[in-house]
């Protein structure tokens, strides 16, 4: 039976997701900071960094792939308080690697678990925040999403701030580690059992065999590919120009260092922005009409950079980029979470496809700009965001959901 909630823990509920977000964001860019000083501190080249970094890659698509079966088994709230536990203490095992042991395969160890734990928590999170809008009535994910990105801007800046103050790599991490596990059991205390969200608890008794069972079924359905082919194109765009885009202003168009940096800022920004406005205009033009609208200015936008003859040109194009590629993502995870009770098995699927993009996508990009240049690279950022777009119809809201249809 669902747990009937009142404004109260509603709010409460909101607020803890808001949370894991942000803490989600924020331990993505801890580890981002500090990666040259692990690399210096452990003597290690860039092809061993890169393997260091493939691993991690892996290890969240594998907890991307296995979350739903972890919410079979265990439910949304253990899974959830687990998963950011794992990832924490993967954040102090890459500090005790670096600097206390001095050890490479510590480090990976770390890396593993922040990244297993990261991955699967993500499908978990998305999954609550569609439960979240479907009990308002109202499309939030964007939102959400907008926390996850204000994470990673609090982490850069901590970065900076502790590697000024001189603080070495394993005091930085316990601190970061520490207060994602306050907010972990804080977060979690304030997060229903509900059965939608598969918690064994809250629903009717039933084997986890059973669950386990719906938990794979969104792989046999159609429109978890074609969520996938939405998604898949936006975080192309986005993991993009989070590797290419400053090069490209850099190399491509023969401007400083400084504008590369720019540019990049540019398109964070815009994408930040969006993502914090773009639920009203979910609510009132329908979540179809606004990703076809966004395709056309991603596309727009990346075949300005591409084609630019000046510098403020390639930055309005890095704007519609950024305008573009930001509500794909958390669109197409609102849309997988349409139904709540196969909410955690389509956000499973069509995350995995997403990430998957969002992970190789970017080192793929790189192995192709060797043979026919940076900018001419980027044509395929603009094909595939184009199929998104055509693919957008997928995401139209399904008959009894309450959220993403327009006209609120």
């Amino acid at each position: 039976m669902e747990t009937v909630l009142t404004g109260s823990q509603f709010v409460r509920w909101r607020t803890a997701i808001f949370a894991i977000f942000l803490v989600s964001g924020l331990s993505i860019a801890t580890w981002a900071s500090r990666v040259p000083a692990i690399k210096a501190t452990l003597g290690i080249d860039n092809v061993q960094i890169g393997g260091v970094l493939l691993v991690g890659g892996l290890a969240s698509i594998l907890g991307l792939s296995v979350s739903s079966v972890i919410v079979a088994r265990f439910g949304a709230r253990r899974g959830m308080l687990t998963l950011m536990l794992v990832f924490a203490a993967g954040l102090a095992v890459i500090g005790l690697g670096t600097d206390i042991a001095g050890s490479v395969p510590l480090v990976v160890l770390g890396l593993v678990m922040w990244g297993f734990g990261n991955g699967a928590l993500d499908v978990m999170m998305n999954v609550e925040g569609a439960a979240i809008e479907a009990e308002s009535g109202r499309t939030l994910l964007p939102l959400f999403h907008a926390f996850f990105s204000a994470g990673t801007v609090v982490g850069a800046g901590l970065g900076v701030l502790l590697i000024s103050l001189g603080s070495n790599v394993f005091v930085h991490l316990a601190i970061v580690a520490a207060v994602i596990a306050v907010v972990a059991c804080v977060s979690i205390a304030n997060v229903p059992d509900r059965a939608q969200a598969g918690d064994p608890a809250a629903e009717e008794p039933a084997g986890w065999k059973a669950r386990l069972g719906v938990a794979l079924s969104a792989w046999r359905e159609p429109r978890t590919y074609a969520l996938g082919v939405v998604m898949l194109g936006m975080a192309f765009a986005e993991g993009g120009a989070n590797d290419w885009l400053a090069l490209g202003v850099v190399e491509g168009h023969g401007a400083p260092q400084e504008m590369g940096a720019l540019g990049l800022t540019v398109f964070s920004v815009s994408m930040t922005v969006v993502r914090v406005f773009g639920g009203p205009l979910v609510d009132r033009f329908g979540r179809v009409a606004v990703l076809r609208v966004l395709s056309v200015a991603a596309v727009a936008g990346v075949l300005l950079f591409i084609l630019a003859p000046t510098t403020p040109l390639v930055f309005v194009g890095a704007a519609l980029w950024g305008v573009g590629a930001s509500l794909g993502f958390p669109l197409g995870m609102s849309a997988a979470g349409d139904d709540p009770a196969r909410a955690a098995a389509r956000v499973s699927a069509a995350a995995t496809i997403g990430y998957v993009a969002f992970l190789a996508g970017p080192p793929l990009l790189g192995v192709i700009s060797e043979q026919i240049g940076l900018l001419n690279t980027l044509y395929i950022l603009v094909v595939l965001v184009a199929a998104s777009g055509f693919a957008s119809a997928a995401a139209r809201p399904l008959p009894g959901a309450t959220v993403g249809s327009g006209q609120h």
